[in-house]
Parts: structure tokens; sequence; C-alpha cells
């Protein structure tokens, strides 16, 4: 391993826990690559707070790397992402896995033109079909194995609002997936406007489950090229 080869540092989505990375890691794991997962508060069996704490928890998780770290995140995992890497010199590039690459002002409702509830402090259901929306390239067997490792996932962190991206600090890269049905192709389109370079994969929503192979070179090709 180069000495300067930075950690990655991955990022959940909403109703999701830190092992849904744990493929993609055995794949960095052979690149060469150290990496480590978030733990967001705001998702998972004891579900709390709101976006803010998933952000101190990227924060906590980038300071205790101590050396230059990308960050990876997916979907919701975006919006805290941007919140908490401004400002942060260690932070050397970030990678928006269809994911939310909110500019000042933005929430994921309001992305959407959703107006905030009245009550945020409660949980938000998964809408849809779970296994449509972010497992469609996966095999039947292992979708069902994704989908009966959702957890709770709290409402607050999709109306609370970015303040200051750190994209428009440190260079970021989109991967659009070019499948997925929980943010489709244009809505990511959309947001890739706002990074400095855009990739593409033909995946549906989790290409860290689905094509955790190819999704490590594509990683591996953005680091290399990062700047």
């Amino acid at each position: 391993m180069t000495s300067n080869r930075p950690t990655l540092l991955l990022v959940h989505g909403a109703w999701h826990q830190p092992a849904v990375w744990d493929r993609l890691r055995a794949e960095l794991d052979v690149r060469g690559y150290q990496s480590r997962a978030v733990d967001l508060p705001t998702s998972g069996p004891d579900a709390r707070g709101g976006m803010q704490d998933d952000a101190a928890a990227v924060r906590k998780e980038i300071a205790a790397i101590g050396g230059p770290v990308v960050v990876v995140a997916h979907s919701y995992g975006g919006i805290p992402v941007s919140e908490a890497a401004t400002g942060l010199s260690e932070v050397e590039h970030l990678v928006y896995l269809t994911a939310y690459q909110l500019d000042r002002g933005e929430s994921m409702f309001s992305f959407h033109g959703v107006p905030d509830p009245v009550e945020t402090d409660v949980l938000i259901p998964i809408t849809g079909d779970p296994r449509t929306a972010f497992y469609g390239d996966l095999s039947d067997a292992d979708a069902d194995t994704a989908i009966s490792q959702l957890v709770d996932q709290r409402l607050r962190a999709c109306v609370d609002r970015v303040t200051e991206p750190a994209w428009r600090s440190i260079p970021s890269t989109y991967i659009v997936c070019t499948d997925d049905q929980a943010i489709p192709e244009p809505l990511q389109e959309k947001m890739a406007d706002r990074a400095t370079s855009v990739r593409r994969l033909e995946s549906s929503h989790s290409p860290f489950l689905s094509r955790p192979v190819e999704l490590a070179a594509l990683l591996d090709e953005i680091v290399t090229a990062r700047g």
C-alpha cells in the first residue's frame, strides 16, 4: 500500500446499517485499500436524532482515521456527508453514489418538492416495494436477505437542511446508477451537475451488493484520478 493512499470512509443510506458495505469492503481490501463504515444514528433498531447527528458521526469517523480520506456516500448518506466534511482538510474527495448531493438550504424533502411535516420526531416508513426500489439486480435470495436487514429510520433526517455543502470546496465525483428505481436517473443527473466529475454504473440502487467488484474498480479509478 502506498503511503499516500487514502482511507475510504463509507456512509450508508436510510434504513440501512454499516454491514451493507461488507461485500464492497472485501473487494477494496483486495485492492489494498483501508476502509471504514459509519454507523448513522438516525438509522437502526434504536434510531434517534436528525441529520446533524449523522453529520457529527461522520466527522467523528474522519477524525479517527487521522489521515487522508475519500468519503463515499450512498443515497441519503450524501446529505450528512455534505454537511460534515466542510472545512476538513483530511477529506480529499467526495463520492456521491446515487446519493443526495444537496445545495444550501435543501433537504431531501425539499429537493423532491415535499412540504415539511408538522411532526418530525417519528419514524418514516419505507415507501413502495424495497425489492424493486433498492435491490432490482440482486438475486431473490440476496434481495430477501437485504430486506430482512432493513431497520428503522428517523423522519427528521429527511427534513433537516444542509447549511454549507462540502462539495462547494472539496472535489467530488457523482456515480450515476443507470437502473436505479429509488432515485431515478434524471434526478441523479440533476445532482450530478453539481459534481466535479461524473461516472456511470449499470446497476440498481445498491451496487455495493450487486456489483461490488465493478464498484471497487470504479472507486479505485476515481481515487487514482482524484483532484
